[in-house]
């Protein structure tokens, strides 16, 4: 089965909270702060494994988390840090946001690793509290929350080569004569259900990849027989190999057939319709009246079309004339031609922040005259972040969202002195 795109939801580990503990020991009174550290949470790496060639694996499995950080704990023992999630895709694949459908990583060489979510932070024990002043801190630091995103991989095949035509023109005949692969052959005007991977060797050491792309058909830029989904295919291709049936014994006009496939490839992508075409006119073989004229006719077709006459080549699969000269050719483009890079990658740091972001920093509702409740990116960030053990907790919290501008957020929304405000299930009188 070849699955070129899935959806997947992926999660990073949230750090483990560090520890409020105190010394506890025989003959010691008043023992000091030691509550250790919190682990780190698991990240999200992806991996292009090139022993892997489809996405079926993400079919059923939709949800990949990495483990989250263990709690720290007394004696200054840090918690351990949570496992990785570890995700190996093939290589050519590109990850994009769900929402957005913007680029955020191509994996287009073997082994390339990315850690794509970071895992949340541990958070501090209370040894990191202790101060002259507050010589008992009961207060910690919450573990950082890991980053939850929902993506889509589509995986674009890394050949050199695109081979293309109509139906039935005799692409699967050639990719089974001039490689290993093996391909479905017969005579239907439907199309190949997967592209089908070659290996074409022209020595020991030299050696190129061709991809028998399907879906080729009328309506295929809009999606008709799945054309959509596997046009995209050839976006990585260095050069196009269009085989054409210039016999017309199926009462199909050659230079028609060319016209439909290079039309589908136009409206798809405009770089795609400029990268270098060769044409093998196939079913020579076939051709028994005025077999030069034909030639003739045909290659004036092409030369009017832009093709370049270098390119326009003629022979018969099935007898095998004309394939040498075709592959040498090939051959010669994919070592001249680099391969091109379609789509920039995303700079993760700026941009995940924002894709992973929930709600607007704050958001003040007005429940009765005088009630107001504060919610928010910034009131969940704090929360997130420390562990509040009673009164001088909460003490502690209020002073932290007063610098963190609380007080002015609640000015502009009308709050005057003496009105009740709501925080996480707290509620507070509000003094200027």
């Amino acid at each position: 089965m070849f699955i070129d795109e899935s959806i997947i939801t992926i999660k990073s580990g949230k750090g483990g909270d560090g520890a409020a503990t105190f010394r506890r020991e025989k003959f010691v009174q008043f023992g000091g702060p030691d509550g250790g550290d919190g682990g780190k949470g698991g990240d999200i790496i992806f991996i292009a494994d090139p022993n892997i060639n489809t996405l079926v694996d993400f079919k059923t499995v939709k949800i990949f988390q990495a483990e989250d950080g263990e709690k720290g704990s007394g004696a200054r023992c840090n918690g351990a840090q949570g496992k990785d999630c570890i995700i190996k895709v093939p290589v050519g694949t590109m990850i994009r946001d769900f929402e957005t459908d913007q680029l955020l990583v191509d994996l287009d060489m073997p082994n390339e690793k990315v850690v794509l979510l970071k895992g949340g932070d541990g958070g501090r024990g209370n040894i990191h509290f202790k101060s002259s002043v507050r010589k008992v801190p009961k207060i910690a630091e919450s573990g950082r929350e890991g980053m939850e995103l929902k993506v889509k991989l589509e995986l674009k095949l890394l050949a050199d080569v695109a081979l293309v035509g109509y139906p039935s023109v005799g692409k699967s005949s050639f990719i089974n004569k001039v490689s290993a692969a093996k391909s479905k052959v017969a005579e239907y005007h439907f199309t190949t259900l997967k592209p089908k991977l070659g290996v074409v060797r022209m020595s020991d050491e030299e050696s190129f990849v061709i991809a028998d792309i399907p879906g080729l058909i009328e309506g295929a830029h809009e999606g008709v027989g799945l054309g959509d989904r596997f046009l995209k295919h050839i976006q990585r291709c260095k050069i196009i190999v269009h085989i054409v049936d210039i016999s017309g014994i199926e009462g199909r006009n050659p230079v028609d057939d060319f016209d439909k496939i290079n039309y589908e490839l136009s409206k798809f992508s405009e770089k795609l319709i400029k990268k270098e075409q060769i044409v093998f006119c196939n079913k020579l073989d076939m051709v028994f009246d005025e077999k030069d004229e034909v030639i003739k006719s045909f290659e004036d077709s092409l030369i009017k079309r832009g093709i370049n006459k270098e390119n326009i080549l003629f022979g018969s699969i099935l007898t095998g004339e004309g394939l040498k000269e075709l592959l040498s050719k090939v051959w010669q483009l994919v070592r001249d031609t680099p391969r091109e890079i379609i789509e920039e990658e995303a700079d993760l740091d700026i941009l995940l922040p924002d894709l992973v972001r929930k709600q607007d920093d704050w958001i003040v509702e007005r429940l009765a005259e005088d009630v107001y409740e504060v919610r928010g990116q910034i009131v969940n960030n704090v929360l997130k972040k420390y562990v509040l053990i009673g009164e001088d907790g909460i003490i502690q919290f209020l002073q932290i969202m007063r610098k963190l501008g609380m007080e002015k957020i609640l000015e502009q929304n009308g709050v005057v002195e003496g009105d009740t405000i709501i925080i996480a299930g707290y509620e507070f009188t509000y003094v200027i």
